[in-house]
C-alpha cells in the first residue's frame, strides 16, 4: 500500500511540474515584451467647450495643473453625473478657498455603447475644457487601458485616478494627499498613494455571499502570494500618483484589464516607488461591470501570467524615457 501512496504522490508532483513548465512557456511565448500604446487618429484629441478639436498634451511635458483626475467609463452614463457633480463640487469649492490650486478632470470613455460622453461632454461645456475633457477611445480597452490614456494626456502635478461610480467619497483625497507627503523625501519625485478599503472587510464580509467571501480571500493570497506584498487592498480605484510614478509604472504597464493594478504595484516595488495604504471612505454602488465568478477567474489568470512573465524574463522593466 505504502509504494502505491508513494508512486502516487511523485505521479502528481510530476504533473504538476509539468503543468508549471507547459503553463510558463505559454505565459512566455503569449507575451508582448514591451506595451505598445497604440493611438487611434481621433484619439489624439478631445473637443473644447464649442465642440472644436484640440490636441491632447503629453505625460511628458512639464505640469500646468497642481492636479488631474482620470476617471475610466465605460457604459457610465447613469453614474457619472453623480460623482462629477460631487467631484467638481469638491475642487470648485477648494479651488475658491485656495486660488493657487488647479485641476482638470479627464474622463476617458472607454469605447462605451452608451451615452457616457455625451453624458460628460455637458460638464466640459458648464466648467470650461481647461477644467474638464473628454477623452473618447475608439474600442474599449479595459479599465487600465483607459486609465493609461487618461494618465498619458494629463497635465497634473499629481494624477488621481478616481472610478466613475463615485464609491469613494472625493474629498477622501486630501487623506491620499497627507498619506502621500508623508512618505517623502521622494526618490526620484515618485510615489503613490492608495485608497484602501481593508478597514471595511468585516463589514463587507455580512453582507457576502460565503461563495464571492470565497473568492476574496483567494484572489488576496494570490495576490500576495505571486505579485505584491504589504498592500491589503491592491483594487480600491482611488490612488494618487505623483506625475514622475504615474510616467514610470504606467509606460511599463502590460495588463489593460481588471488586474492591471496590481502590475503597477509590482513594478512600484520593483523600481523602489515608496507606496502608503490609505483607508478611505467607500460605499458599494449598484452597476459594478465586475461579473463574480468570470472576472475573478480572470484576474487569477492574470496574476499568475505577471509573475511567470516577469520571472522568465518575457517581460522586463526599464526606467521610462522621455518621448519625443
Amino acid at each position: 500500500m505504502a509504494p502505491l501512496v508513494l508512486q502516487l504522490v511523485v505521479l502528481g508532483v510530476a504533473l504538476a511540474a509539468a503543468a508549471l513548465i507547459v503553463i510558463s512557456f505559454v505565459a512566455f511565448v503569449t507575451a508582448v515584451k514591451m506595451p505598445h500604446l497604440y493611438q487611434h487618429e481621433d484619439e489624439k484629441f478631445f473637443l473644447n467647450a464649442r465642440g472644436q478639436k484640440e490636441t491632447l498634451p503629453s505625460i511628458w511635458d512639464s505640469p500646468t495643473k497642481q492636479l488631474s483626475v482620470v476617471v475610466p467609463s465605460y457604459n457610465e452614463e447613469k453614474r457619472l453625473p453623480m460623482m462629477m457633480d460631487e467631484a467638481l463640487d469638491y475642487l470648485e469649492k477648494r479651488q475658491k478657498q485656495d486660488p493657487m490650486f488647479t485641476y482638470e478632470v479627464i474622463v476617458v470613455d472607454d469605447g462605451s455603447k452608451d451615452q457616457t460622453s455625451k453624458v460628460a461632454f455637458k460638464y466640459c461645456q458648464k466648467y470650461g475644457s481647461d477644467k474638464v475633457r473628454v477623452i473618447t477611445l475608439v474600442k474599449n480597452r479595459g479599465k487600465g487601458g483607459a486609465i493609461r490614456m487618461g494618465v498619458f494626456s494629463s497635465r497634473g502635478k499629481n494624477i488621481l485616478m478616481a472610478d466613475a461610480d463615485g464609491a469613494t467619497k472625493f474629498p477622501d483625497i486630501e487623506k491620499l494627499e497627507k498619506g502621500l507627503n508623508d512618505l517623502q523625501p521622494w526618490p526620484d519625485h515618485m510615489a503613490i498613494a492608495c485608497g484602501s478599503r481593508a478597514h471595511l472587510e468585516k463589514e463587507s464580509i455580512a453582507q457576502r455571499s460565503y461563495f464571492r467571501t470565497l473568492l476574496m480571500y483567494g484572489f488576496h493570497f494570490l495576490v500576495w502570494f505571486l505579485c505584491v506584498k504589504g498592500i491589503r487592498d491592491t483594487q480600491c480605484g482611488f490612488k494618487l500618483f505623483t506625475r514622475e510614478a504615474a510616467s514610470q509604472t504606467f509606460s511599463s504597464l502590460h495588463i489593460e484589464r481588471w488586474a492591471f493594478d496590481v502590475e503597477l504595484l509590482y513594478i512600484a516595488r520593483f523600481f523602489k516607488i515608496p507606496v502608503a495604504e490609505v483607508a478611505v471612505n467607500w460605499t458599494e454602488i449598484e452597476g459594478s461591470k465586475l461579473v463574480p465568478f468570470w472576472s475573478w477567474l480572470q484576474m487569477g489568470k492574470d496574476l499568475l501570467f505577471i509573475r511567470l512573465r516577469y520571472l522568465t524574463g518575457a517581460w522586463r522593466l526599464e526606467h521610462a524615457r522621455k518621448k519625443n
